[in-house]
């Protein structure tokens, strides 16, 4: 992504108007990677969000309500002894390093004052947040780095803080144009501008680089080599104004979002390289665009951190489900054959008269096939020829026996294994911590989890609301989100004449068109499929088959597990959930 080292001279400006000499009130962290700092000044209160995420690392200020865990982590702890009440007074970047310095005034525990910094280093999966004293030794960090992971730069308590390597790079706080061509002109020849200009400034990103190329070369591919004097006062041009926005930090927020409207890249200044193929959006502030990006993207890591277990959980009950069908059903074929015991314990009862005991092996009339063929009939020496048809009976009845429990067993592991996909179905339509604490209930009641100690009589949590929509001509629509949502919602709130949806052999959630007692629409009834497809395992098929009926005609099997019913009376629609 874009988050170069210019981007973030131009969020050190913004989050320096905001936040210089404002207090730190609260200090949290939502998950692993991610801290945020709450301040609190004389005109107004603000979030900072620092992001060590490998795909999302960033700074910026934020209005995004996060979950914060009931236990803080001991980095989230030691932050809160350390900064809380702290002023920050100054906000340093090292050049162009993707790097910023918050420098805090804070007070240590003999009541002295002291000058705190927290780095915060905006590196991709190498991004960190370090905790540095007075001293400039490092008091903690969120990623520690020893030397069987670094042999260049260790982040350990009581080392010294150094700055990462820097590239051999040109600055353009410092540099000219003339300098960067002269640069470009030692790199070999068939290089493209974008490629040689990345290779040669400091903190600048593809995005940018591609940009300056497209306006050099008019919408055309630049190479080194086919720079005549025209070509390369062009490039003097483009990167002396590029120079001058770094220089005054005057650039502008600007978002590229594809035709599926998601969010693809971002930059500080206006991108005219994708032509019509993406459309460019001017943010108001470089905070809120950032928030913007990275929201959705956010959103599907913290759940995914948060419902790790869960889906540990449900992948090995489901691998050894699986595991268990398969063998199974390769028993099951075995049994198969139970038809040739019967056969031969019949052949051999009828000729037991022409059956001399101790014969290895006989051979006999099929009087059950139509030509009469002869068949081989094993026997077991040491029995008498009576013995082994009873030994044939008996393999038949064991088959037989075995055929109906393998039957057996395999329906109910498959409808198990349709019960774990619907859980996991759940688990991604989970939005919060209080989605997966109803999933985490759910799988305790049905065995999956182990209840806790001290919570077996403690009252379980109430079922949470559905999610609700209004179809375009008024009607409402009712989307559980859970199987504890979807048995509530079905088999107690909706009423007998309301329509139920669900997607036809998907795992998906129930959804219910409220009536009212009125007759509904053919618009709101295909809003309501089209809803019950987006919240299933198709939602990005293009042609979804989709079950509706009255409430009255579900029901629930006795001792079915969460959110499995059965309904009659039925008709399919097929709809297309992609479609806005």
């Amino acid at each position: 992504m874009a988050l170069d080292g210019v981007f973030l001279r131009h969020l050190k400006k913004e989050i320096h108007a905001a936040l210089l000499n404002s207090r730190v009130d609260k200090v949290f962290q939502p998950n692993r990677d991610e801290l945020i700092l709450a301040f609190r000044g004389f005109d107004a209160a603000h979030k900072l969000l620092i992001s060590a995420r490998a795909n999302s690392a960033r700074i910026n200020l934020t209005k995004i309500p996060v979950e914060n865990p009931l236990q803080p982590p001991m980095l989230c702890m030691l932050l809160r002894k350390k900064l809380q009440g702290a002023k920050l007074i100054d906000i340093t970047q090292p050049d162009l390093e993707r790097a910023l310095m918050l420098k805090f005034d804070s007070v240590n525990e003999l009541g002295d004052h002291v000058e705190l910094t927290l780095a915060v280093e905006i590196m991709g999966r190498y991004s960190n947040i370090i905790l540095v004293d007075e001293n400039g030794k490092i008091i903690d960090a969120l990623k520690r780095v020893d030397a069987e992971m670094s042999s260049e730069r260790l982040v350990l308590p009581g080392l010294l803080y150094r700055l990462p390597p820097p590239q051999d790079k040109l600055s353009m706080l410092e540099c000219t144009a003339e300098e960067v061509l002269e640069r470009i002109d030692q790199l070999p020849k068939d290089m493209e501008l974008s490629k040689a200009l990345l290779s040669v400034l400091q903190g600048v990103s593809p995005i940018v680089a591609r940009e300056v190329e497209h306006n050099v070369g008019r919408g055309n591919e630049v190479l080194i080599r086919s720079m005549d004097e025209k070509t390369r006062e062009r490039t003097r041009f483009f990167v002396g104004r590029l120079m001058d926005t770094v220089r005054d930090v005057d650039g502008q927020p600007y978002m590229v979002v594809d035709p599926q409207k998601k969010p693809k890249d971002f930059a500080y200044i206006d991108i005219h390289q994708y032509s019509w193929a993406m459309t460019v959006y001017k943010k108001d502030t470089f905070s809120a665009m950032l928030d913007d990006f990275y929201a959705e993207r956010d959103q599907i890591e913290r759940m995914r951190v948060k419902s790790a277990d869960l889906l540990r959980l449900l992948t090995n009950h489901t691998d050894r489900l699986s595991r268990k069908i398969a063998n199974q059903t390769a028993e099951l074929e075995t049994c198969a054959q139970r038809e040739v015991y019967r056969v031969k314990g019949d052949l051999l009862s009828a000729n037991m008269y022409a059956i001399e005991k101790g014969l290895k092996s006989v051979q006999l009339q099929n009087f059950y096939d139509e030509n009469l063929a002869e068949i081989e009939i094993a026997l077991d020496p040491a029995l008498t020829p009576q013995q082994n048809a009873q030994k044939y009976y008996k393999n038949y009845r064991k088959a037989k026996t075995a055929e109906d429990k393998l039957t057996e067993q395999i329906a109910l592991a498959q409808t198990e294994l349709t019960y774990l996909d619907s859980v996991f179905e759940s688990l991604t339509l989970a939005v919060n911590e209080r989605d997966l604490n109803e999933i985490r209930t759910e799988l305790m009641e049905q065995g999956y989890v182990r209840m806790q100690k001290g919570k077996r009589n403690q009252k379980q949590p109430a079922v949470s609301a559905p999610l609700k929509f209004t179809t375009s001509d008024g009607f409402t629509v009712l989307v559980g989100r859970n199987n504890r949502q979807n048995d509530k919602l079905t088999m107690k709130d909706a009423n007998n004449n309301d329509i139920w949806f669900h997607t036809k052999n998907i795992p998906g959630s129930h959804t219910v068109l409220v009536t009212d007692g009125k007759q509904p629409t053919e618009k709101a009834m295909e809003e309501a499929a089209v809803l019950a497809a987006r919240h299933s395992r198709a939602k990005d098929s293009a042609q979804v088959p989709v079950d509706y009926t009255q409430i009255r005609h579900v029901f629930k099997p006795q001792g079915a597990k969460p959110g499995m019913v059965n309904y009659v009376n039925y008709k399919t629609i097929f709809v297309d959930p992609t479609k806005e």
